[in-house]
């Protein structure tokens, strides 16, 4: 005979385990999404500090030499550009020396595209 207090059930077992194995999905799942959502975040923010360099660059190229870039590798080798090819490609077409590139950023993660002007 079995005390009025114990449970002589299975199910709350069952139950206490399928809560465990639900909790343990849903952890998994947000902390997946939280660093799905932190890698967006991050290239986002790369390809906005890589506007900015290229815009600071090519400005003080010119202040600096009187003339405006005449590729990418200039400004690389002069100017220490440096970003991750894998993640962006840089279209850079020099118009002249005295007039201003046009200068796209091709991201490939978003596949979308950015000029400067």
């Amino acid at each position: 005979m079995a005390n009025r207090f114990e449970k002589t059930t299975f199910m709350p077992k069952v139950r206490m385990g399928i809560n465990y194995i639900i909790f343990c999905i849903l952890l998994i799942g947000g902390f997946m999404f939280g660093v799905n959502r932190f890698a967006r975040e991050t290239i986002s923010y790369q390809e906005d500090t890589l506007i900015l360099a290229l815009q600071k660059d090519i400005a003080q190229c010119y202040a600096i030499e009187g003339f405006y870039p005449p590729d990418l590798d200039y400004l690389k080798d002069h100017y220490g550009l440096v970003y991750d090819t894998e993640i962006f490609t840089v279209d850079y077409t020099a118009f002249g020396s005295n007039m201003y590139p046009d200068v796209t950023i091709l991201n490939k993660s978003k596949r979308t595209a950015t000029t400067i002007r």
